[in-house]
């Protein structure tokens, strides 16, 4: 039986009305992003909240006037919506698409790694990298070991692409888990992690889990970043659920991964 939803290369399909002839602007976006404080405004919406610009300029260290250049420039350039409430303004990334561009290329670019001075600056650095959000998704150590749990148990496919097999419907249908069907967005989309360094599982199937991750408890918020901290409930479930042992219910410590697959 075939699956019910689509397989998903990680690639958008070509325009079908761009006129012959005719190419993306591939360097007008690739300039909004070429600027250090732009990328750092786009880096910190990837928790998928709506920030103020007063907001993301105390997080870039720029002045509000600053700030409010770069964002109209991202909200120009379709990259970044704006939501006015009352007197206030925020903004928010354009959508998972955007969200999975900025992620992807996080995962490409070197790291500066800032000195770390403190040991809560230290534990922030590894609560963000064991377990986090990533958009709408799941990232991080935890992120990276469901998905190849899932891949493991056969739920999910990585033959062409990654894709969900019946089985991994029928596994998401006993865990209550609903995915939203007849949208645009591809029911499973890898996304390159950019701290392990390999994917994790993104798309509606990929979202749908998170969802139900942070409804049930299995993670909560991990501080004011998009850290995730995995709690006793979701060590049970993710164990008895994905035959997933990630041992102690706490980030690891630096230079460990934390994840061990066993088959139950």
């Amino acid at each position: 039986m075939a699956s019910p939803y689509p397989a998903s290369t990680g690639h958008a399909a070509p325009r079908a009305d761009a006129a012959p002839g005719t190419a993306p602007d591939l360097a007008a976006v690739a300039g909004l992003l070429a600027d250090d404080t732009r990328a750092r405004f786009c880096l910190a919406l990837l928790d998928g909240r709506a920030w103020t610009a007063g907001e993301l300029a105390r997080h870039a260290g720029v002045a509000a006037s600053t700030a409010t250049s770069h964002l109209n420039a991202l909200v120009a350039g379709g990259l970044l919506t704006e939501v006015r409430q009352g007197r206030h303004r925020y903004v928010r990334l354009a959508g998972g698409r955007v969200a999975a561009v900025v992620e992807d290329l996080a995962a490409l670019a070197p790291v500066r790694a800032a000195p770390v001075r403190t040991l809560s600056a230290a534990g922030r650095r590894r609560a963000l990298a064991f377990a986090r959000t990533c958009y709408d998704h799941l990232a991080g150590t935890v992120g990276v070991a469901i998905t190849d749990a899932m891949v493991g148990r056969g739920l999910l496919d990585d033959e062409q692409g990654l894709s969900l097999t019946p089985d991994g419907a029928d596994w998401l249908t006993g865990l209550g888990i609903t995915v939203p069907r007849g949208t645009r967005r591809p029911a499973v989309r890898p996304c390159l992690d950019w701290t392990e360094r390999r994917t994790h599982l993104a798309g509606a199937v990929g979202a749908a889990l998170c969802a139900h991750a942070l409804a049930a408890r299995w993670l909560t918020p991990a501080g004011t970043a998009r850290a995730l901290a995995l709690t006793p409930e979701g060590h049970t479930a993710l164990r008895t659920h994905l035959g997933l042992d990630l041992g102690a219910a706490t980030a690891p410590a630096a230079g460990t991964t934390g994840a061990r697959l066993s088959r139950s």
